[in-house]
This record gives C-alpha cells, sequence and structure tokens, in this order.
C-alpha cells in the first residue's frame, strides 16, 4: 500500500484492516472522489464532510422495525393465553354450579373477577318469570340485540342492551353478547358480559372465547329442569 499515492498494491499480502483504517483516516478525499466506489458500498455523501451510511441505517431501521413486531406478538401471546388461562378457570367455577341461581352468580362473579368486567348476566326469553337470577326477555328480543337472527354474537357498544345489566348499566362502555339455546324445545337466550372500558369489546374482535363460555353455560343449564 503507498499512503503518498492513495492506492493499493495486491499481492500475496492479506490486507491488514488497521493499516486500511490508517489510510483512509490519512486520506479523508479518497472516498469522496470515487463516486463508482461509494455506490458499491452503498454510500452517500450529504455535504463536505458527511457521508451517510445508508446500509447500515437501512439494517438498524429494519431491525427496529422487526424488534418491535417481535415484541407485540409476544404481548398479544401473553395476552391470549391469559385470557385462556382465565376462561379454562371459569369453566370450572361454572361447572361447580348448584342451581340456575348460582350459575347466574357465577356468571357475575367471573365477569367481575377474573376478567375485570363491570358485569356478566344470563338473559332468557320467556313467558312469567325466568329463573332466580337471570334477567327475563320478551319474544323475539334476543334477534333485536344481536342485530339479526342469523347473528351468534355481538361485540362493541349496543345502547339497547344496556337494560341488561341492572344496576350496573351506567358503568358499561362495550358489551360481549352471545346466543343461547337452552333446553327442548329450545328457549332463546343471551350470555352477556359488560365492561366499564370502550375499547375491550369492539365489532373488530373474535367472540370464540365467550362464545365458548356460552356452550358451557347452556350445558350447565340443562342439569336442571325449567320451572
Amino acid at each position: 500500500m503507498d499512503g503518498s499515492q492513495g492506492e493499493f498494491e495486491f499481492g500475496s499480502t492479506q490486507l491488514d484492516p488497521s493499516a486500511v483504517r490508517r489510510f483512509l483516516a490519512d486520506n479523508p478525499d479518497f472516498l469522496k472522489a470515487d463516486p463508482g466506489l461509494l455506490a458499491e458500498l452503498g454510500l452517500t455523501v450529504l455535504g463536505d464532510n458527511v457521508v451517510e451510511l445508508a446500509p447500515l441505517a437501512r439494517v438498524h431501521a429494519a431491525h427496529q422495525r422487526e424488534t418491535e413486531q417481535r415484541q407485540l406478538l409476544e404481548e398479544v401471546a401473553r395476552a391470549n393465553f391469559a385470557a385462556q388461562a382465565q376462561t379454562h378457570g371459569a369453566v370450572v367455577d361454572l361447572l361447580d354450579a348448584r342451581n340456575h341461581a348460582d350459575l347466574a352468580r357465577r356468571v357475575d362473579e367471573i365477569a367481575r373477577n377474573r376478567f375485570g368486567l363491570a358485569a356478566g348476566v344470563i338473559a332468557l326469553e320467556c313467558e312469567g318469570l325466568p329463573p332466580a337470577g337471570w334477567h327475563g326477555l320478551v319474544d323475539g328480543q334476543v334477534d333485536l340485540l344481536l342485530d339479526g337472527p342469523r347473528r351468534m354474537a355481538r361485540m362493541g357498544f349496543a345502547p339497547t342492551a344496556l337494560g341488561l345489566f341492572g344496576g350496573a348499566s351506567g358503568d358499561i362502555r362495550s358489551m360481549a353478547m352471545v346466543r343461547l339455546a337452552i333446553w327442548e324445545p329450545s328457549h332463546r337466550g343471551l350470555l352477556a358480559f359488560g365492561s366499564g372500558d370502550d375499547e375491550d369489546f369492539t365489532p373488530d374482535m373474535g367472540a370464540e372465547l365467550v362464545a365458548f363460555l356460552a356452550r358451557v353455560v347452556e350445558r350447565t343449564a340443562e342439569r336442571w329442569p325449567r320451572l
């Protein structure tokens, strides 16, 4: 290597990185004076004394995005795992119910204590009084609350459903409702959860876990006859 001329002589001897570093330090205009080499290295001269390390910057930005996406996926996975664990615990609680009134009480306790919600309710279309602790609905009200006879679930805020939650209705900002079909011939009903946070249940959310709890409520309620 001839530092005075700024040229490398390649022979059988391997280049020493420290020698290259010293050469570039002694010849600061070497890279700037060779646009072709700059282009091959992916470097851009921004000013008299500034060279942009574009590839390194792109790699760093991509790494940051990848890290952020991985962290987001990890947070979602942890949240899903926690929700599933609480749901499995809720199933055990529901299966231990002794009667209809106890089942309704457990639904509300699960909503408050396991999921941090404002209320949980079982509602049933019926003539006369519903089972103790349940909310009574008139014929066709389930379809109205779910916004259609074919809909199995509804997530989000539905002002017409606030009456389901009784004294807690003033705290409800979002809700999850899933259709129930209990006994033979089947009676239509709802399992409903209400939250004080408008982001807990939104229309774009899936209702799989709530629907799973609804199926457990159906099977548990059918242990006892409709009085």
